[in-house]
């Protein structure tokens, strides 16, 4: 009787264990939504443009590989358009060539998710790619200005990387800016300048939050720098880009 009543015991126990190991997984696994640009254009020039695949893949697995769920939207739903110059031999990475390489990510690009049809309720935090693509559509997509209002309102990490600060130009939290008295980075007028594509883009970055009451910083061009002010997190370049990741994954993993 001693022996059966030890076993059970011993189950009873080893149970608790693995009720409570689920548990804990539950509640450290957090769910990331990335946004990119469904825009191809590159103004009147006739090249194309899109997300820039650095800053999509090197925080893409940053964050995968520390067990982060990631789901992708775009305003127009399915394939993003990505940056034919991004693809170039001399701007790839260990991560860029991953993701050439990653079957199941390039399906999932395939069919992302419709801006408009997401919710931040489903998700821990915000991250948007950049690539000049977000200028034209995302920087006055009404569906991204409100998703970010409601992911900062409601005590969410909200992260940006080279051109995709663009995006907070028109987003409000109670009346004011967002970017209002805020620390943060984006791709600098001189790095957009070296591109030769100051007079292309519909806007300057760096001029256009400043206008809303940021308080604007830069590193070195084509140097890592990121800006971190509460949750909004933002990285200046592609170089930046897995530095952004980890400061958002830091913010995830204070919140377990």
């Amino acid at each position: 009787m001693k022996k059966i009543n030890l076993l059970a015991l011993v189950l009873i126990m080893v149970s608790a264990f693995n009720g409570t190991a689920q548990k804990n997984n539950k509640i450290k696994m957090k769910k990331v939504l990335f946004v990119v640009t469904s825009h191809s254009e590159l103004g009147n020039t006739g090249e194309k443009t899109g997300f820039w695949t650095e800053e999509f893949a090197a925080p893409y697995y940053e964050l995968l590989d520390k067990g982060v769920q990631i789901d992708i939207a775009t305003p127009k739903g399915g394939q993003p358009p990505i940056d034919p110059k991004s693809e170039d031999p001399s701007f790839a990475t260990e991560d860029t060539k991953r993701f050439d390489n990653d079957s199941e990510l390039l399906a999932k690009l395939k069919n992302t998710k419709k801006l408009a049809e997401v919710a931040a309720s489903d998700y821990d935090a915000v991250f948007y790619p950049g690539g000049h693509g977000p200028l034209w559509d995302l920087a006055t997509d009404k569906n991204s200005a409100a998703l970010i209002a409601t992911f900062y309102s409601n005590n969410k990490p909200v992260a940006f990387v080279c051109h995709s600060p663009a995006v907070l130009k028109n987003v409000k939290v109670n009346g004011d800016y967002l970017v209002k008295g805020k620390k943060l980075t984006g791709f600098s007028n001189t790095e957009e300048a070296a591109v030769g594509l100051t007079d292309v883009v519909p806007f300057l970055l760096e001029d256009a939050l400043q206008a809303n009451g940021a308080i604007y910083s830069k590193g070195a061009d084509w140097g890592s720098y990121v800006v971190e002010d509460g949750l909004l997190i933002t990285g200046q370049n592609p170089a930046s880009s897995k530095l952004v990741a980890e400061k958002l994954l830091h913010q995830l993993n204070k919140k377990n």
